[in-house]
C-alpha cells in the first residue's frame, strides 16, 4: 500500500470554526447527516467513550468480574477505521499491528492513542481532515471489543463525532448485540457534491465479517496490541 504506519502522528490542531452547542442524534428514523452542509474542512473528531460503571455491568457483576479478572482493568474497547482513497488505495487505522495512519498524509485520518480500561476521560480518539476529503472516497468507522465484556450493550459505549463547525453527531451503540465483538458504527461517503455520515449500528464477529458486508477487500491476518 505504501503507507507506513511505524511512527504514531502527533495530534492535530483543533479547527478554528465556531461548534454548535446543539447536537445531532443519527438514530433508525434520522440515520444521515450532511457534512457539507454544516462547513466542511477542518479536522472531524471522532471519539469513543465507555462507561466502565454501565448498568449493564452493575447488573452482571458477578459476571463481569469472572471475565475480567483481578488484574484486567476493566471493558477494552478499540475505535478503528476502515478507509478507501479516491486513487483506490485502501486500509484500516487501528491500534491491532500499530496501524495508527496518519493526518497529514494518506490515508488523512489517524487514532491518536489506545485506552486500554476505558477509564480515560477522553476516551479513544480518531481524527479525519477533512480538508483532503477530495482525496478520500470513504471511511468507515468501527469500533471492536478486545476484552473484558461479552457485548457491546453491556458497555453503554457512544461515538461522538465532532466537526470543526457545526453540531457534534451522536451514535449510541445501545442495541441488542448478541454475542457480536465488532460494531461497524458510522459510513463517511463522499459523493462527489457532499460528505455525509451515516448511521450503521451493524454487529458482526470480526474483521473478516465486516469487510465482507461493506466489500472492502483486505487481507487479513491475526494482530496483537
Amino acid at each position: 500500500m505504501g503507507i507506513d504506519y511505524s511512527k504514531r502522528p502527533d495530534t492535530p490542531p483543533a479547527g478554528t470554526g465556531g461548534v454548535s452547542l446543539s447536537k445531532v442524534t443519527l438514530t433508525k428514523s434520522t440515520p444521515t447527516v450532511s457534512l457539507s452542509k454544516q462547513g466542511g474542512g477542518g479536522r472531524l473528531h471522532v471519539n469513543l467513550n465507555w462507561n466502565q460503571n454501565s448498568a449493564g455491568s452493575a447488573q452482571k457483576g458477578g459476571f463481569l468480574k469472572r471475565v475480567l479478572g483481578a488484574a484486567s482493568g476493566g471493558i477494552d474497547l478499540d475505535l478503528a477505521a476502515l478507509f478507501e482513497l479516491a486513487d483506490g488505495r485502501s486500509g484500516v487505522v487501528q491500534a491491532l499491528g500499530n496501524a495508527f495512519g496518519s493526518f497529514d498524509a494518506p490515508p488523512f485520518l489517524n487514532l491518536d492513542a489506545d485506552d486500554r480500561t476505558g477509564a480515560a476521560v477522553g476516551g479513544e480518539n480518531l481524527y479525519i481532515n477533512l480538508n483532503q476529503i477530495a482525496q478520500i472516497r470513504r471511511v468507515l468507522v468501527f469500533a471492536f471489543i478486545y476484552e473484558g465484556v461479552a457485548s457491546f450493550d453491556q458497555a453503554d459505549a457512544v461515538v461522538t463525532l465532532t466537526p470543526a463547525q457545526g453540531a457534534p453527531i451522536e451514535v449510541r451503540l445501545d442495541e441488542q448485540a448478541g454475542g457480536a465483538r465488532m460494531c461497524a458504527i458510522a459510513l463517511l461517503t463522499n459523493t462527489g457534491n457532499d460528505f455525509s455520515v451515516s448511521r450503521e449500528i451493524r454487529y458482526v464477529s470480526g474483521h473478516r465479517e465486516l469487510d465482507q458486508a461493506y466489500g472492502w477487500g483486505l487481507n487479513w491476518s491475526a494482530g496483537r496490541k
